[in-house]
């Protein structure tokens, strides 16, 4: 399930309305991202979180996809929202149900790679020297390129399907 939105979100009930139901679930995988007060040395106000609608949902829903294609998942869910923002803020909610805790914990970690270097959102850091689009860090693209390589962990096994 995908989620974006302005509001936000009661992690309780959202990772109960996960798994309602749902007794094969024996794993369940959270990261909730927050705004920091910091970035590097410099104080943060708020941050904007920017997005194209339509184009942003879509290519979420395909990292959702891939993850539901690597690892055998119950449920999945991505919230992530947009707007000002301040420090102590939920930016994000990622979860990854499954029956074994294996298959969560990397088809999460999976989802936080691919939403930190494909999702298109823009972030806008307000300090006290103004407002500064944050650019892509090198560490993050590396930490995402490991699920591309099919000799790693998560990576698609075609005989694992058998």
């Amino acid at each position: 399930m995908i989620k974006v939105q302005r509001e936000d979100f009661d992690v309780g009930r959202e990772l109960a309305l996960l798994c309602e139901g749902n007794h094969a679930v024996g794993g369940l995988a959270v990261f909730i991202g927050l705004v920091r007060d910091l970035a590097g040395d410099q104080p943060v106000g708020a941050m904007t979180l920017e997005h194209y609608p339509g184009m942003t949902e879509k290519m979420l829903a395909r990292i959702e996809a891939e993850a539901r294609e690597r690892w055998p998942l119950e449920a999945s869910l991505v919230i992530h929202r947009y707007g000002r923002l301040e420090p102590g803020d939920r930016i994000v909610l990622v979860a990854a149900a499954s029956a074994h805790r294996q298959a969560a914990l990397e088809a999460c970690q999976f989802l936080i790679d691919w939403l930190k270097t494909k999702a298109p959102f823009w972030k806008l850091e307000e300090g006290p020297e103004g407002a500064v689009w944050v650019e892509a860090r090198a560490s993050d693209d590396a930490e995402a390129a490991r699920w591309d390589d099919p000799a790693k962990p998560g990576a698609a096994d075609p005989e694992a399907a058998e």
